[in-house]
């Protein structure tokens, strides 16, 4: 069995409950709130209105480069907006020892929509798997055309462009539930993560994420404020090949999730 090299890391000891804001502290939070959600937008738009223009320019190989270095840095100066006004904490450190693994595929659990963002903000070359509708969207779709991601919507295309994406080099990001955490710990695993590290015959990075809130989790709109700060922890677990089964990767990775992560969110 291949693991991390330090193997999988152990959860943290659970927080304390959170103890009652004073009224400045909740108007606080409510302005802070918002102000991040306008930096988002604004940051988004910033990148992905002159993306969608280079795309048509700029040749392919660099080009992805370039767009994959900007999406980081972008995700990167949003959680520092986050992090400086109070409204997040968490420490992606874990992250950073994927830096210089090139041709993994990484698969995380999914309980927000904030992972992506966690994760890329610290990787310089991730090629994700992303939903075929962000990509007609003012404020992603420029930038993750250019960056070379990869639609939902055509599964045997997108198996092998990934598969040459991490035979190239590249990480791949991809959340083996499909969608959204439904029924914590982890919904059911779909096969094509296991099938894409097949074919590129890489190994599958495991990475657990806990999230002390709500926020952004499946049916959560991005204007409805949750109770602050926001409260995640990300850290690795297994690394594994997947072999001749798939399905047997599927389940090991799921087994796995099952094992690590809490059996119910916290309150």
């Amino acid at each position: 069995m291949t693991k991390t090299e330090a193997g999988v890391q152990p959860a943290p000891a659970r927080p304390e409950p959170r103890p009652k804001q004073g009224w400045w502290l909740a108007a606080y939070y409510r302005v802070a709130f918002y102000v991040c959600v306008l930096v988002w937008l604004l940051s988004c738009l910033a990148w992905s209105l002159p993306a969608s223009l280079l795309v048509r320019i700029v040749p392919r190989r660099p080009g992805e480069r370039i767009g994959q270095f900007m999406i980081m840095a972008g995700f990167r100066w949003f959680l520092f907006v986050m992090r400086a006004t109070g409204v997040l904490r968490v420490d992606l450190g874990a992250l950073d020892a994927l830096r210089r693994d090139g041709g993994i595929v990484i698969a995380p659990n999914h309980p927000t929509m904030l992972d992506a963002v966690l994760i890329i903000s610290r990787l310089p070359r991730v090629v994700c798997i992303t939903k075929a509708s962000l990509w007609g969207s003012w404020t992603l779709g420029g930038g993750i055309r250019m960056a070379g991601y990869m639609p939902n919507d055509a599964p045997l295309p997108m198996i092998r462009r990934a598969a040459d994406a991490v035979r190239g080099g590249s990480q791949l990001l991809i959340f083996p539930e499909g969608s959204r955490t439904g029924r914590p710990p982890v919904d059911r695993l779909h096969r094509s993560f296991a099938l894409m590290a097949r074919a590129a015959g890489a190994p599958v990075q495991a990475v657990l994420i806990e999230a002390d809130s709500p926020y952004l989790s499946r049916g959560w709109p991005l204007f409805r404020r949750p109770v602050l700060p926001l409260v995640y922890r990300v850290r690795l677990g297994e690394r594994f090949e997947v072999g001749a089964d798939a399905d047997a990767g599927v389940a090991r990775l799921e087994q796995h999730f099952r094992r690590e992560l809490p059996q119910a969110p916290a309150a």
